[in-house]
């Protein structure tokens, strides 16, 4: 089979991009995971209003500091409530903007979503999602009032 160099570099692409970055809010810590191809990495912040004013810039570090930035990332995950009204809304609002600039899909999804199943925990959100049928790039949030 013969390949031609933007075939090439189009399935190069795909093979890189398919790192999956999930955000999760709703909690007294603000979680972040990158899933890649060969690693998974996590890190926490406390949850706090300056945190969140400067949620992209956590992000960007994380990313960086993997050697990664967000172009690398394929798909987003974020955690939907029920929670934090100000988490939910500015991680919402983030990823929607990666969303518009960079292209990127998200899921928006609730730990209330996996009713019944026994193994949920944040390295297995992309699979639940696509098991829960998790629709793509939807938001229908769950505040606590």
């Amino acid at each position: 089979m013969i390949l031609f160099s933007s075939e090439l570099e189009l399935r190069l692409e795909n093979e890189i991009k398919m790192n999956k970055l999930i955000i999760d809010a709703v909690n007294e810590k603000i979680f972040l995971m990158i899933i890649t191809s060969k690693n998974i990495y996590n890190i926490t912040y406390d949850n706090t209003k300056i945190n969140y004013e400067k949620l992209i810039i956590i992000i960007n570090d994380f990313l960086k500091n993997k050697n990664l930035k967000i172009d690398d990332i394929s798909k987003i995950y974020v955690n939907k409530g029920p929670g934090s009204f100000a988490g939910i809304r500015n991680s919402i609002s983030l990823v929607k903007a990666f969303n518009i600039s960079k292209k990127i899909d998200y899921y928006c999804y609730s730990f209330e979503d996996f009713k019944g199943e026994k193994n949920v925990s944040h390295e297995n959100i992309p699979d639940l999602c696509d098991k829960f049928k998790i629709k793509k790039n939807l938001i229908n949030t769950n505040y606590i009032s």
